[in-house]
């Protein structure tokens, strides 16, 4: 049974597009891997943009200045 985790940033991904991750992902690994969907776990995590950083600044400090 194959568990997939999916990190994203909590800026607004809706319910539809989070929909089409999981259906995506299972999909992927029925072709791939053979998996059976029935089985697939897929579970998508919202981090807040303060809790994640890239390049040693926090993504919130990065959207400010792309702002």
């Amino acid at each position: 049974m194959p568990c997939v985790n999916i990190k994203i940033t909590n800026e607004g991904a809706t319910k539809e597009q989070k929909a089409r991750l999981i259906q995506g992902v299972t999909d992927f690994l029925v072709e791939v891997l053979g998996e059976n969907p029935k089985t697939t776990e897929v579970t998508i995590e919202e981090v807040p943009t303060d809790n994640c950083g890239i390049g040693s600044e926090s993504v919130s400090e990065l959207r400010k200045k792309q702002s």
